[in-house]
């Protein structure tokens, strides 16, 4: 792994420290399903991101060891039978459990502000995981009010532009960072899809979500599979199949503000 020595720039991984998410039954009943951090969400932007040079550190509300969500590492589901694909992300996952610190993430409240100053972006994998500890946590807050005041570089997927809510939580009730903001997440009617499939509704959906607490939302319904947006320093994407644009995009972002380039566009790719 490329030292934060010599690295282009360190990156913070925000990760969930939930193993499931809560669907209501029919009855009234809550039944956990199992989630965790999508794995192709996570994998193809870090290794982007390691292959450009970046160092990495990840970091989640309490420093729980992630859970991976089942589905992604299913062959046929996940990897439509690329069994090549799948064991390079596996194997990515495991040096990063040698070699950094995946197993033992830092605690939210253990990153100052002072810390924060050292990083030149922030990337929230998907996962339905983040719809159980990331939307209302007030260190995440302020942890993204930070990346927010710095236009410094966003990256979200998925489940992951969940995690954009806490910074309503944040000490002193600052509001929504990203009001006005254009973004791409999981679909509500994506999210119907996997209701049908679990026999009930997923209580908080990102889409409607996100658009109540006063975001823009791109729907990406009629519109290519992997589709990202970008708004000012957040770039977001749709679901799995974003996640390579969405690195790609994410590095570019990184390059043009380390090298004094304006890097933001507002865009729909």
């Amino acid at each position: 792994m490329t030292s934060a020595t010599t690295a282009a720039g360190k990156i913070l991984i925000i990760l969930s420290d939930a193993d499931s998410f809560a669907i209501q039954k029919k009855d009234g009943t809550i039944q956990q399903e199992e989630s965790g951090v999508f794995l192709q969400e996570l994998t193809q932007p870090l290794l982007k991101l390691l292959d450009n040079g970046y160092s990495v550190t990840f970091a989640s509300p309490q420093g729980k060891g992630p859970n991976i969500d089942p589905l992604s590492t299913s062959t046929f589901a996940a990897y439509l039978g690329n069994w090549f694909a799948k064991n390079r992300d596996e194997q990515l996952v495991a040096r990063m459990r040698a070699e950094n610190n995946f197993d033992s993430p830092r605690p939210f409240h253990s990153i100052t502000n002072a810390e924060l100053a050292s990083f030149a972006g922030v990337f929230i994998p998907g996962g339905h995981a983040p719809l159980t500890d990331l939307g209302a946590d007030p260190e995440l807050g302020r942890i993204l009010w930070h990346f927010h005041n710095g236009v410094k570089p966003t990256a979200v997927i998925c489940h992951g532009p969940f995690a954009l809510l806490s910074t309503q939580c944040a000490p002193g009730d600052p509001g929504f960072a990203y009001k006005g903001y254009r973004i791409t997440s999981w679909s509500d009617a994506e999210e119907s899809l996997v209701e049908t499939l679990k026999g009930g509704t997923v209580p908080a959906k990102v889409e409607s979500t996100l658009a109540a607490a006063g975001a823009e939302m791109v729907s990406n319904l009629n519109k290519k599979m992997g589709q990202i947006t970008v708004d000012r320093e957040l770039v977001s994407g749709a679901n799995p199949m974003a996640a390579a644009s969405l690195g790609d995009k994410f590095i570019e972002m990184l390059q043009a503000r380390r090298d004094g380039a304006s890097p933001y566009a507002r865009e729909t790719i």
